[in-house]
């Protein structure tokens, strides 16, 4: 307001010098009517209010009009079936059936190498802000063990949304009863359990397995872990009799568990849940064996995405969460929510490498 002052009286200065120089050369004019000065001084404020709009976006805040003007590009990095397809496909059904963006959310499958095929083409996108895709602890576990050259610090945290466990499921035919079973198994002849798993050897499915495994006291080296492109694929093989048992996640065996396709083991979840307990499975702890894990999923972009992108899409996942379909979904699918805008993200995303980097050196698979 001191710099409009100063500004009107500069003005106000140099209309009196006119009329001075006028008033010598002849008649002096009229005064404006009160109708003109209010004008004139509405016009003074709006050309100011516009100008200081401009310095604030120079000045690097957010654009609040900012929304995507064409379909969003939406990727799971692996085949259809798995924790990262099944985030994908339940917000996309949300945002469009609660009309929370103007243009759609297009799923699509990007699989390969863990993750690593999909993550080498949005980094091709660097500046932009799309595509958007489904992250988990692969995004950091994957380049710790050197088969991804891209890792979290590569991509924009968009927004963290839930937290998923990790489940270990058989045939119901199966000669295993328990996860003791299955570990005890293991010790007396590691190559004898092969155990499938929807992430690349190293990573998600593959840790979560073979951590409990070394809580329970079996070398985690002897874990014969078999990977598949998604946890789709690896129950299908655990189906088809192709591998003996399999790990991934909670909300991506909802419906084989439900169904009694698949029996649940255990799952690594801190406390009991319900439907997974009434299917006969129980957590690690209450197996005896002091161990959690949680599989976190979120959403992030391609590199340098603009401040007003991420600013748009993060409110737009605060929204979504509260809906009514977003907490039916999430009730069904097992999942707890766990919302963290972009920042907050970052800085967990950074606290996980720390995680995992150490969990990795302990089971044997980092130097």
């Amino acid at each position: 307001m001191k710099r409009f002052c100063k500004r009107f009286s500069k003005v106000a200065g140099v209309s009196a010098l006119s009329i001075a120089m006028i008033t010598a050369c002849g008649d002096p004019p009229e005064d404006p009517t009160e109708e003109e000065a209010d004008t004139e001084a509405g016009a003074e404020v709006e050309d100011e209010a516009e100008e200081e709009t401009d310095e604030e976006n120079d000045n690097g805040e957010v654009d609040g009009d900012w929304e995507p003007e064409n379909d969003v590009e939406y990727i799971a990095p692996a085949d259809a079936g798995g924790g990262w397809d099944t985030l994908i496909r339940t917000t996309a059904q949300v945002i469009e059936n609660e009309d929370l963006a103007p243009v759609n959310f297009a799923p699509q499958n990007v699989p390969g190498s863990g993750g690593a095929v999909a993550w080498a083409e949005i980094a091709g996108h660097a500046g932009e802000d799309q595509p958007l895709f489904a992250a988990s602890p692969p995004i950091i576990l994957v380049p710790l063990t050197e088969t991804s050259e891209y890792d979290h610090t590569d991509f924009t945290p968009v927004a963290n949304l839930i937290t998923d466990y990790s489940i270990v499921l058989v045939d119901p035919e199966s000669e295993f009863e328990s996860i003791n079973d299955v570990f005890e198994a293991i010790e007396e002849d590691p190559g004898a359990v092969s155990v499938g798993g929807g992430s690349a050897a190293g990573s998600m499915d593959h840790i979560a397995f073979a951590g409990a495994a070394a809580e329970y006291g079996v070398d985690a080296a002897d874990v014969n872990y078999v990977p598949f492109s998604g946890g789709g694929e690896a129950m299908t093989n655990l189906l088809g009799g192709h591998v003996d048992v399999v790990v991934t996640g909670v909300g991506e065996s909802t419906g084989q568990v439900e169904s009694g396709e698949l029996q649940p083991l255990a799952y690594s979840a801190e406390e009991s849940i319900d439907g997974l307990d009434e299917a006969g499975a129980e957590t690690f702890v209450d197996a005896g064996i002091d161990y959690t894990f949680d599989i976190w999923r979120g959403i992030m972009g391609p590199p340098d995405m603009s401040e007003e992108a991420v600013a748009y899409y993060e409110e737009m996942y605060a929204d979504m969460i509260e809906t009514d379909e977003w907490e039916e979904q999430a009730e069904d699918l097992g999942w707890i929510d766990n919302y963290q805008p972009s920042e907050e993200f970052d800085v967990f995303l950074d606290e996980q490498y720390e995680l995992f980097e150490d969990v990795l050196t302990d089971i044997g698979l980092v130097e």
